[in-house]
């Protein structure tokens, strides 16, 4: 995965973002102690992740699995100086997400108007309002802000999106004040060939330095595609340690980029990350043995 001649002068260096206690334990069918989050995120803050997103403010009736965000938020460990994200779709959960603690904050959006109805219950016009007073909680509170454009690629409503839907979205989020913009394929269907072009797209109305990738692995493309947003000269990846997560409203959606896979291709090139593999290691161990047991597999073992 060679750096192209058009990438940022750092090449050498990438940053992991970790979503396992976010968009990875958000998918799971039964409600993790928070107990157990808090020490996923504290052994993930120990394996040098610069950022972490830690949970989600939204509305426990749609997903029960973030009905604790706000303790989780303030309890969770830093580790090393990791910073803390929380998902908000609106400003009452931006204002609850910086009083209980949060680093950044992030919003998200679609270019599909289908997913969006039912993701978020609005139009994408709608959402991309809904921001409006979310950017200025934060900036007044100092705080960066990541727009997600989920469906970037492929949609499990509509299908294929047209890469111009994409980067219409990418030139609303910019002009809001988004400080970053993570472009997604959320259902984890998208092929490299149509990564590169949602990407160059996107690239005709921001700078490479704006963009993460966030892709997910439903269909085995996650690394490929990976390798495509770097030579376009995206630095920002999201991953979910074990590989945990999905969307719970995009049918089929797997699960995500596993963390790990991505550390080692990084390090196989000498990509520096700033993450400690053994600890890494130790992790992606503990999701394998504690957050995928079945509870009742446990209770008849015990």
């Amino acid at each position: 995965m060679p750096p192209s001649a058009e990438a940022p002068a750092r090449s050498d260096r990438v940053t992991i973002v970790e979503v396992g206690p976010r968009d990875g334990l958000q998918n799971e069918k039964r409600i993790i102690p928070t107990e157990d989050k808090l020490k996923l995120i504290a052994l993930l803050a120990d394996c040098g992740f610069a950022r972490i997103e830690a949970t989600a403010f939204v509305s426990p009736k749609w997903t029960p699995q973030m009905a604790d965000h706000a303790d989780v938020m303030r309890r969770a460990s830093r580790g090393r100086g990791a910073r803390l994200s929380a998902l908000v779709p609106n400003e009452q959960g931006a204002v609850a997400a910086i009083a209980a603690g949060a680093d950044e904050i992030a919003v998200f959006t679609s270019a599909s108007e289908t997913f969006s109805l039912r993701n978020a219950n609005c139009s994408i016009e709608d959402s991309i309002r809904r921001f409006v007073p979310v950017l200025r909680r934060a900036s007044e509170a100092g705080m960066p802000v990541r727009g997600y454009v989920s469906c970037a690629v492929d949609c499990p409503y509509e299908g294929p999106i047209e890469p111009s839907k994409a980067a219409k979205v990418v030139a609303r989020l910019r002009g809001l004040g988004c400080a970053e913009i993570a472009l997604s394929d959320t259902i984890g269907r998208a092929r490299p060939d149509q990564v590169a072009a949602m990407v160059k797209a996107a690239l005709n109305e921001a700078p490479a330095s704006l963009f993460a990738g966030h892709f997910h692995d439903t269909g085995g493309f996650a690394l490929a595609n990976v390798a495509v947003a770097w030579d376009l000269g995206l630095r920002v990846f999201d991953s979910a340690v074990g590989g945990l997560g999905g969307c719970p409203y995009a049918p089929g959606a797997a699960g995500n980029l596993a963390t790990g896979a991505l550390a080692r291709l990084f390090a196989s090139r000498k990509i520096e990350t700033g993450v400690d593999l053994a600890r890494l290691g130790l992790a992606e161990q503990w999701v394998a043995d504690f957050v995928r047991r079945d509870p009742r597999q446990a209770a008849a073992s015990g």
